[in-house]
C-alpha cells in the first residue's frame, strides 16, 4: 500500500473512531431503515434521511426535482441546471473523482450516494456513513434507470410521485421510438479535435437500445470511452443522422475548437447527414456531465425528438 493510501486509511479510521466515541452515527437514530441492495453491496439506509451527500449529478437533479434537500455535493464542474448547489449553503465534498473525506466526516451525513466515478472509494465512504451505489448499467439502461429512480423514491417516501414521472417517461420513449424507426445514426463524442463513436450497450447506447435509432455501423466496441474513429470512418458509415457531444465545452479548461468546426470538415460534408442538415449538437451539460436522472433523461429524449424533425 502506498504511503498516501496508508495516510488516508489512517485518517479515515480516526474519523470513524471519533464518530463512534462521540455517539452513534445519526443513521442509527432513525426508527425506520431499509435494506438497499446495489451493485457494490447491501446497505442499511434510514428512511427519509436528513443529511445527504450526493456525488452523482443525475441523482442530484432528481432529488432537486422532487424537492429533497441535500447537504453536500462536489461543486466543481456542476452542470448549469444545478448551479445553485455551488452556493455556500451546501458543503463542497471534493470532486467527482476525489472525495474530501474530512469534510464528509465533519458533515456527519445520514446517507452518501455515489456512482461509477466514486466506486473505488465505496469501502472508505461506507465507514463514514451508509453509502449506496446508483450507477446506470449501460448494457441494460432503462431497467437500471428505473430501478435507481424507484430506490430513491423508496428511501425518500416519494413512490407515488415517481410512479407518475416514470409513466410520463415511458410515454415519451414511445413517441421518440415512433420517430426514430428505421433511421440510422452515428453518435460522436468530440474532444481535442478528435472523435469517438458509441454503439449499443455503451455509455450512449441508449439512443439505440432505448430510443430506437439504428446503428449506422455494426460491431462498434461497447466502451465507456467509445471507439476512436477517423473522419473517413464517418464518410463510410454515411448515416442518416449524426449526433454530436462536445466534451470540451463542459470540461475544465474547455477546448480550442468548437465541435462544429471540427466535425463539419471537408470529408464529413460528403455525408448524407450533412447534406440534409441532420447533424445535431446535443447539450453536453445533460449528455456528458449529468445523465441517469429525471431531468437529463427527459432532456435527452427531447433532444432526439427534436433531431428527428
Amino acid at each position: 500500500m502506498s504511503p498516501m493510501k496508508l495516510a488516508r486509511t489512517a485518517a479515515i479510521a480516526l474519523m470513524v473512531a471519533a464518530v463512534f466515541l462521540g455517539g452513534f452515527p445519526t443513521a442509527f437514530a432513525y426508527a425506520a431503515t431499509l435494506q438497499i441492495v446495489h451493485e457494490l453491496g447491501t446497505t442499511e439506509v434510514p428512511v427519509k434521511p436528513e443529511r445527504v451527500v450526493v456525488f452523482d449529478f443525475g441523482v442530484l437533479e432528481t432529488l432537486d426535482e422532487m424537492g429533497v434537500p441535500v447537504a453536500g455535493v462536489p461543486q466543481g464542474n456542476l452542470p448549469s441546471h444545478l448551479a445553485r448547489y455551488g452556493d455556500s449553503a451546501y458543503r463542497n465534498v471534493g470532486t467527482l473523482k476525489d472525495p474530501d473525506f474530512e469534510v464528509i466526516h465533519n458533515l456527519r451525513p445520514d446517507l452518501i450516494i455515489i456512482s461509477g466515478r466514486q466506486a473505488e472509494f465505496y469501502e472508505e465512504l461506507s465507514r463514514l456513513a451508509p453509502t449506496i451505489y446508483v450507477g446506470v448499467d449501460n448494457a441494460n439502461y432503462l431497467p437500471s434507470f428505473k430501478e435507481n429512480m424507484n430506490t430513491l423514491a423508496q428511501i425518500f417516501g416519494l413512490e407515488d410521485a415517481m410512479e407518475s414521472r416514470l409513466a410520463d417517461i415511458d410515454a415519451q420513449i414511445e413517441r421518440v421510438r415512433q420517430q426514430t424507426a428505421g433511421k440510422k445514426a452515428l453518435m460522436l463524442l468530440v474532444t481535442g479535435g478528435k472523435a469517438s463513436t458509441y454503439g449499443p450497450g455503451s455509455r450512449y447506447g441508449l439512443i439505440y437500445d432505448v430510443m430506437g435509432l439504428t446503428p449506422a455501423v455494426a460491431n462498434v466496441v461497447a466502451s465507456t470511452h467509445g471507439q476512436s474513429i477517423s473522419w473517413e470512418f464517418v464518410v463510410m458509415a454515411d448515416p442518416d443522422y449524426i449526433l454530436v457531444i462536445d466534451r470540451d465545452a463542459v470540461v475544465s479548461g474547455g477546448g480550442n475548437q468548437p465541435a462544429q468546426r471540427v466535425v463539419e470538415n471537408a470529408l464529413v460534408r460528403q455525408t448524407r447527414a450533412y447534406k440534409e442538415g441532420r447533424i445535431t449538437y446535443l447539450d453536453p451539460t445533460y449528455w456528458y456531465l449529468s445523465g441517469g436522472g429525471l431531468t437529463s433523461f427527459v432532456k435527452m429524449l427531447s433532444d432526439i425528438e427534436e433531431a428527428m424533425r
